[in-house]
């Protein structure tokens, strides 16, 4: 129960993460991403609700994070809405979506690290009241999450090279070509699994050393044939990419659970 309770003001977060980036891009979206509610039109009561939204789910997650009692965790979520914010909106040294660099490194604090760390704390000391110790399990998720939403912070962009261009936000596919950024994006996540294969390889249990090398095995030759097919002038096919890398993001919350 303890744990269910530390999800819902990340859901909450995360809802508020969403919605100030389609607020701030609206008219971005309407070149790039034009079935978006905001950018089509279809969200008939406006940006009135989409800015209450924000203020009522950071309100929410705050205050849930501040009640649980656990300074990681509020420190997490702290985080999680100046990072979030900063990616987005467009205010002097903001706008970090802007920057190759900055864009790379907020989706790896904001899916990657804030997912790991602040959550690990506050379960190991603050719900199971176990003395605090960074696991293998750990440290490798912090890893490969960080070189996958790396990876994932390229390739989002893929499909929005357009309307970038149009509104002048230097992205790294702007800069050096869809060509360039989709072999670099792909490369980094074929070595994060053959990594993770490396670090299952070690495991002194046979099955955790069973499922890690297989499962990851197996989830990168798929990567590897799905972005064989792939038309990188067609937005549709690149926007696909995007959507099955998240499905292969997922995937790894259940291997992690077999590194040890």
């Amino acid at each position: 129960m303890e744990v269910l309770k530390s999800m819902v003001p990340a859901i909450l977060m995360n809802i508020f993460v969403t919605a100030i980036n389609q607020l701030s891009d609206v008219e971005i979206d309407k070149v790039n991403k034009p079935h978006l509610p905001l950018a089509s039109g279809d969200f008939s009561i406006g940006e009135g609700v989409a800015i209450a939204v924000i203020s009522t789910m950071t309100l929410q997650s705050v205050a849930m994070g501040i009640m649980l009692r656990s300074p990681p965790l509020f420190i997490g979520l702290i985080t999680w809405w100046i990072v979030g914010a900063a990616y987005s909106i467009d205010l002097p040294l903001l706008r970090w979506k802007g920057s190759p660099l900055m864009a790379a490194v907020t989706i790896m604090i904001l899916n990657g690290l804030l997912l790991q760390f602040p959550y690990f704390v506050h379960v190991q000391k603050y719900v199971l009241g176990r003395p605090l110790e960074f696991t293998k399990p750990l440290l490798f998720a912090a890893a490969f999450m960080g070189i996958f939403n790396i990876a994932i912070a390229f390739v989002k962009d893929l499909p929005d090279v357009e309307g970038d261009k149009e509104f002048g936000l230097r992205t790294l596919p702007v800069i050096l070509g869809k060509e360039k950024v989709f072999s670099i994006s792909v490369s980094m996540l074929l070595m994060a699994y053959g990594a993770a294969i490396l670090t299952g390889a070690s495991s002194p249990f046979l099955l955790c050393k069973l499922v890690t090398m297989i499962g990851h095995s197996v989830l990168g030759f798929i990567l590897w044939h799905q972005t064989r097919t792939i038309d990188l002038s067609d937005a549709k096919s690149m926007q696909s990419l995007y959507m099955f890398i998240f499905k292969l993001y997922y995937a790894e919350f259940f291997l992690i659970h077999f590194i040890r």
